[in-house]
């Protein structure tokens, strides 16, 4: 088997939850299918890390400097098969700029895990929408194939006039997650893991959170929002703990249940439930909302519960919190979904396909 080698062009480095999962996450597996991958991000871990801190000014500053060392890395000569690009070359560059770079790397396979095309063509700013409305698009018509997270990004990419799409589930390392077993005598704990930047869909349910840890006296663990958090509740005193890549698995299974509220709107349609997949490798069961992938990931009544308002929220979480049997029934069947179908062993071999076949100028969809 010829190896190919692939310049991955990506948005973070590992400590961005998009490119780690994505794209970086599968690379020793993809060498073993015959496929080298160099990566180029973006955006450097210090650059999040300014970001998280609220520095702004000084991540932008960051941000052009390493977007002047990508243009560098495009303008010279690499032999490669194939680029791999995470969503676009660079943000809030015009297409016509972005279609005359990408010729540099052509052929090029292009990534999705969010709804990427709502950050321009639904921007508040008028002048954004017109003139990057239909940016992704273009990136998507042009690529040799779309791989998506879910079924909403593919169908923009179908929209878009994509040649080829890919749809490709976000997934863990199984290796990394042990199915909990805790003992029905436990206190439960309600759990949520996130970012600064999506905390506030948690803080959608404090109220529901609150009255159904007061009543049924369970506990609630936060992973990775900011520690000021923990003073909007009233019914109950969370634990707030910072994310790191190497924690996150053992924080996970100190939980009994773990939550996904989302908002229903377009955005959040292009989310791909990593948590949900994250709760279920660890044997938990989910109550999540009933919003894009959500509802492809959660089946209803097997490994959780979907939720579409506060009540049901409460029903659920109650639900599960009272029944120990239920929780050790359904998380064992969320950890055989992750097995089969959300893991790197399952997906790693269809990824080399979709690389090593756009390599050759078509794609396995």
């Amino acid at each position: 088997m010829k190896r190919i080698k692939v310049l991955l062009f990506s948005k973070y480095s590992r400590r961005g939850p998009s490119s780690r999962l994505r794209s970086l996450q599968y690379l020793p597996l993809l060498r073993e299918y015959g496929i080298d991958v160099q990566v180029h991000a973006l955006f450097p871990d210090e650059y999040l890390e300014e970001l998280y801190r609220g520095s702004p000014s000084a991540s932008w500053s960051r941000a052009w400097w390493h977007g002047m060392q990508r243009i560098m890395q495009l303008l010279r000569r690499s032999e490669h098969d194939l680029a791999w690009i995470e969503g676009e070359l660079f943000p809030y560059l015009p297409s016509w700029i972005e279609s005359a770079l990408a010729r540099s790397v052509v052929p090029y396979v292009v990534d999705y895990d969010d709804a990427l095309f709502h950050k321009y063509d639904l921007s508040h700013s008028p002048l954004v929408r017109r003139l990057l409305g239909r940016k992704i698009d273009q990136v998507m018509r042009s690529a040799t194939c779309v791989i998506a997270g879910n079924g909403y990004l593919a169908a923009r990419a179908l929209q878009a006039g994509a040649m080829r799409i890919a749809i490709i589930p976000t997934v863990v390392d199984e290796q990394r997650y042990t199915a909990v077993s805790h003992k029905a005598d436990k206190q439960p704990v309600i759990g949520w893991i996130g970012s600064p930047s999506t905390e506030h869909y948690m803080l959608d349910n404090r109220d529901v959170l609150d009255r159904v840890c007061a009543k049924y006296g369970a506990r609630l663990l936060l992973i990775g929002p900011h520690t000021e958090v923990a003073k909007q509740f009233s019914g109950v005193v969370p634990e707030v703990v910072a994310w790191s890549e190497d924690s996150e698995a053992a924080m996970i299974s100190r939980m009994d249940i773990g939550i996904m509220p989302l908002r229903d709107g377009p955005w959040e349609r292009g989310k791909c439930g990593y948590k949900i997949i994250q709760y279920m490798a660890c044997g938990l069961p989910v109550v999540a909302s009933a919003v894009g992938a959500n509802s492809d990931i959660v089946r209803h009544g097997e490994n959780g519960f979907l939720a579409e308002d506060s009540p049901a929220w409460e029903e659920r979480l109650g639900q599960l919190i009272t029944d120990w049997s239920l929780r050790l029934r359904m998380g064992q069947v969320g950890r055989t979904c992750v097995e089969n179908e959300y893991s790197l062993k399952a997906q790693a071999p269809r990824l080399a396909e979709v690389l090593r076949n756009a390599g050759q100028g078509s794609c396995a969809a």
